[in-house]
């Protein structure tokens, strides 16, 4: 039996363990009787369609997730269904040891990433969930399990504050806690800054619990002597930089809006049955192939080998294809909404 224990001391690290260990459990045989419906994040249940769908594909399905304690469906009830469809008396299953929180966790976190999208209203009402059973992860980490954005995770957040305890710090993606204000944690970092004048940027971080960046952010603006907290819109800096003195330009923080970039989506495209399985579905995905398998440099390097006289063309080339992407883009954005 493999353990699935967080990696950071901490069970709340748990929502990544999905990402780093369910490929690892080992596939067992049970009899399909044994097995029970999922706690479910789809508010609709299944889709009668997909598993009928996934019944007449032919192909063989990965094995479902499955809570040893309970017996019930992590990941793969549309599976389950398909395999019942088929008669089959047994299915193949990786067994998860957890709590149910965090099987709630790993069952949202599974059908983001792959299978039959959940609506809105799903990952909605799971980040609810998620909020209350775990208040102590980031907007960011359960915008990561949840497939939302952090600033929709937030406002959810704000809805639920009456309900919630009260959290002086989060924990992140990185299994690190952070203070919940911002101002609170760049003083702190000040603080360390003026006591241990040659630490480097990752020994600040580390001590305060705060970003490389934010810590590189408060460093320039100790030496400056502006305040380590950033001013409110609209509010001018407590401290003006000395006339004659170039200000250095503050670091962005690095923003993750719960949404991975196309080469991480391609392959969790290439594994969902409901594309791989159809005609239209397998055309979709050698044309993202095609407008993903360059990296920048190959692209420089063949932009730079176009011949002079040719370059218009490939340009406006290049723009009615991005501009087709573009159409598609917002239809499908359009009927996600």
């Amino acid at each position: 039996m493999v353990e699935m224990e967080p990696a950071v001391g901490d069970r709340c690290s748990s929502a990544q363990l999905w990402d780093v260990l369910v490929d690892r459990l080992p596939v067992e045989r049970v009899p399909i009787a044994s097995v029970r419906a999922a706690d479910s994040p789809r508010l609709a249940g299944e889709s009668a369609e997909h598993a009928r769908m996934l019944a007449q594909s032919g192909e063989v399905l990965p094995p479902i997730i499955v809570h040893r304690e309970t017996m019930r469906v992590i990941d793969g009830m549309h599976r389950l269904k398909a395999a019942e469809l088929r008669d089959q008396r047994e299915i193949d299953v990786r067994f998860f040891d957890g709590d149910e929180d965090e099987v709630f966790v790993l069952a949202v976190r599974a059908n983001t990433k792959h299978g039959l999208p959940l609506t809105h209203a799903d990952r909605t009402a799971a980040a609810e969930r998620i909020i209350r059973s775990h208040p102590q992860w980031s907007d960011r980490m359960i915008a990561g399990s949840t497939g939302l954005s952090p600033k929709t995770v937030g406002g959810i957040r704000s809805r639920l504050t009456e309900e919630l305890p009260r959290m002086d710090v989060r924990l992140g993606h990185d299994g690190r806690m952070r203070p919940v204000d911002s101002g609170e944690g760049r003083r702190l970092a000040a603080k360390f800054i003026m006591e241990n004048p040659d630490a480097t940027l990752r020994q600040i971080a580390k001590a305060v619990g705060v970003s490389l960046a934010t810590a590189r952010d408060v460093r320039n603006r100790v030496h400056r002597g502006e305040s380590p907290v950033l001013p409110k819109r609209g509010e001018r800096p407590s401290v003006p930089v000395a006339a004659g003195r170039r200000e250095e330009p503050a670091p962005e923080e690095p923003v993750a809006d719960g949404f991975p970039g196309a080469a991480r989506i391609l392959p969790i495209l290439k594994r969902d049955p409901s594309i791989r399985y159809t005609d239209q579905g397998r055309l979709l995905l050698r044309l993202l192939d095609a407008n993903t398998m360059l990296s920048p440099d190959q692209w420089n390097s063949l932009i730079e080998n176009v011949p002079p006289h040719c370059r218009e063309l490939v340009a406006n080339a290049a723009r009615e294809c991005a501009e087709v992407w573009r159409q598609v883009a917002h239809q499908m954005s359009s009927r996600v909404r």
